[in-house]
């Protein structure tokens, strides 16, 4: 059975997912702006998206003008400047979740510490009090029970 059958996903539970992670998921769910940005920004980073404009860039050059460099540079200049601007959403966006995240760890990381020392303290009690009434009853000066 290979990971990828059907079979075994069915039987993996989910992986348990950051709050944070949780929260700018369906953040940008809700957001058809931001939505179409990913969509985008998904299609440009990919392999397809380079040989459709390899194609596209070799059939403008051999076929489609004579003179096909002004007119192809102005339309790959508007192409990069739009890409580079989701490119920087896309920036933005992770910096703004690697923020949330990190603010999330440490009110997490802030509330462990803070049960971390409440339970010393109750340890450091219990074992100050048994060996309090262990030393009252067993120690040098303690009366014999017999």
């Amino acid at each position: 059975m290979s990971l990828h059958d059907p079979a075994v996903a069915v039987d993996t539970p989910p992986i348990p997912r950051h709050p944070a992670v949780v929260a700018e998921a369906e953040r940008r769910a809700a957001d058809l702006q931001l939505r179409i940005a990913d969509t985008i920004t998904r299609f440009a980073g990919s392999m397809v998206f380079v040989y459709i404009h390899a194609a596209v860039f070799a059939v403008w050059m051999l076929v489609l003008e004579k003179s096909p460099w002004p007119t192809l540079t102005l339309i790959v200049s508007l192409e990069a400047i739009f890409l580079s601007t989701f490119v920087m959403i896309g920036q933005n966006r992770q910096a703004d979740f690697q923020q949330k995240k990190a603010d999330h760890d440490f009110l997490a990381n802030e509330l462990e510490l803070k049960s971390n020392t409440e339970l010393t303290k109750l340890v450091h009690q219990l074992t100050t009090e048994i060996h309090t009434r262990v030393f009252q009853t067993h120690g040098p000066g303690a009366q014999d029970p017999r």
